[in-house]
C-alpha cells in the first residue's frame, strides 16, 4: 500500500498515561518524515491521568514514506515507549457497519440515506433483524438483510447467527438502530466498544413500553435522545452523544413521538459519524469525543 498520495490525508489517534513528552515525540517524528499536519485535538483528563491525541495529516515532501507500514512503523517504537493504545489509518478509511433493528425504521431509514448520498464515511454491509417488517427498506438500497427471528427458546443460537454475520461481514461496528432486544452478557463482551445503541432520554423516569404516553401524562418540558456504548449495564454505557427539545403543554403524545423519533435518528447518525472519523476515545465510563 502506497502512503505517497499527496492528496491523501491520515488519521493517527492515541490514548495513554499523561506525561511530559508526547506530542513532541509525535510532532517530532512527523517532521522528521515530512508530514504536515492539518488538524489536531488534544485532551489531557487530570481525573483519570490520561491523555489523549487526534492528528490528521499529509504528505509533505521526499522524506514521506513510500508505503503505509513504513509509515506505520515508524511510529511504533514512540507507541511502546509510552505504552499508547493507537491507530494509524488513512482518512479516506471507511469502517464497516452492521445494523441492527426491530420494527422501528425511523433510525435504519435515517442512517441508510445519509449513507446512500455519500453523507456518512461508512460502509453499511448488512442489516438484521428480528423481525421481516423492514427488509423492502433495506434492500432498496440495495444491502443485504438478515432475519434472525428470536424466542423465549432460541436467543442463544439467534446471539450466535448474529455474531456470526459480524465476523463475517467484516464488521467494525454493530449499530443498534432501535434494536429491541436486551443483548446477553457474554456477546455485549464479545463486542465491547463496538457496539452503539440509541435509546430515548427517559430513562430511567419511563421504562418500559409506551414511554412517550407516560411523559405526556406527567407533563415532561424536555425530550431527548442519547447515543452510547454497549455494556452489560443496561442502557447505562459509555456517552457518545446526546440532545434534546423543549415541549409545552400544547404537545400531544403523538407530537412527542414524532419529536422523539427525529432527535434519536439525528443523534445516531452523529454517534456513527464521530465514531467513524476516529473521533471519540473510550475513557473509562465515560467518553473523550472531539468534534
Amino acid at each position: 500500500m502506497s502512503a505517497q498520495n499527496p492528496t491523501d490525508t491520515y488519521i493517527l489517534t492515541l490514548s495513554c498515561h499523561d506525561t511530559v513528552g508526547i506530542v513532541a515525540a509525535i510532532s517530532g517524528q512527523l517532521a522528521k518524515i515530512g508530514g504536515f499536519i492539518v488538524n489536531s485535538q488534544q485532551y489531557a483528563d487530570l481525573e483519570s491521568g490520561r491523555f489523549f491525541l487526534r492528528i490528521e495529516f499529509q504528505p509533505h515532501g521526499e522524506e514521506f514514506p513510500g508505503s503505509f507500514d513504513e509509515l506505520r512503523a515508524g511510529f511504533a517504537p514512540i507507541a511502546q515507549a509510552y505504552n499508547m493504545r493507537w491507530e494509524l489509518r488513512p482518512s479516506s478509511h471507511r469502517p464497516k457497519l452492521l445494523i441492527a433493528v426491530s420494527k422501528g425504521s425511523h433510525c435504519l431509514n435515517d442512517l441508510l440515506y445519509r449513507w446512500r448520498t455519500g453523507n456518512l464515511p461508512v460502509e453499511i454491509v448488512g442489516v438484521v433483524s428480528n423481525h421481516p417488517d423492514l427488509r423492502e427498506l433495506t434492500e432498496w438500497h440495495g444491502v443485504p438483510y438478515h432475519h434472525l427471528p428470536i424466542g423465549p427458546d432460541t436467543k442463544a443460537a439467534q446471539e450466535a447467527a448474529l455474531l456470526s454475520l459480524v465476523e463475517d461481514s467484516g464488521a467494525d461496528y454493530l449499530i443498534l438502530a432501535r434494536y429491541m432486544q436486551v443483548l446477553s452478557p457474554a456477546l455485549v463482551e464479545r463486542l465491547a466498544g463496538r457496539c452503539i445503541n440509541i435509546h430515548h432520554s427517559f430513562l430511567p423516569s419511563f421504562k418500559g413500553a409506551r414511554p412517550y404516553a407516560r411523559a405526556h401524562e406527567r407533563g415532561v418540558k424536555l425530550i431527548g435522545a442519547t447515543a452510547h456504548f454497549v455494556t452489560s449495564d443496561l442502557d447505562e454505557g459509555p456517552i457518545i452523544e446526546q440532545d434534546v427539545e423543549r415541549v409545552d403543554h400544547r404537545a400531544t403524545e403523538h407530537d412527542l413521538v414524532v419529536m422523539g423519533r427525529d432527535i434519536e435518528a439525528r443523534v445516531l447518525a452523529r454517534a456513527v459519524r464521530w465514531t467513524a472519523e476516529q473521533k471519540v476515545f473510550l475513557n473509562g465510563s465515560r467518553t473523550v469525543v472531539f468534534r
